[in-house]
């Protein structure tokens, strides 16, 4: 059974930084892409950043340069290190398996997710 837990949200005002976690288990890790989602309230999710298996990382144009994916294939767990941010990031984030082909198809059910909220 596929389990995704978020963790590491909260609230911080422009400006600052946080680091979330995912810890991923019932699946093959290493070899699926991962990234991370966000929904706003009243707005679709959408993928933010991208890692492969490989470590090549992709970014929507709207974190780039402030956000960090990274893995731990060790301990089945992908990091958002989220610099710089703004009122704007606030959303409900998600981790979840990505398809490789295409940007944006996620793989299996969502978990909890974790509340990131940002003020100004």
């Amino acid at each position: 059974q596929v389990q995704l837990v978020e963790s590491g949200g909260g609230l911080v005002q422009a400006g600052g930084s946080l680091r979330l976690s995912c810890a991923a288990s019932g699946f093959s890790f290493s070899i699926n892409f991962m990234g991370w989602y966000r929904q706003a309230p009243g707005k679709q999710r959408e993928l933010v950043a991208r890692i492969t298996t490989g470590g090549s990382t992709n970014y929507a144009d709207s974190v780039k340069g402030r956000f960090t994916i990274s893995r731990d294939n060790a301990k089945n767990t992908v990091f958002l290190q989220m610099n710089s941010l703004k009122p704007e990031d606030t959303a409900v984030y998600y981790c979840n398996a990505v398809r490789r082909t295409g940007w944006d198809v996620a793989l299996f059910n969502w978990g909890q997710g974790t509340q990131v909220t940002v003020s100004s």
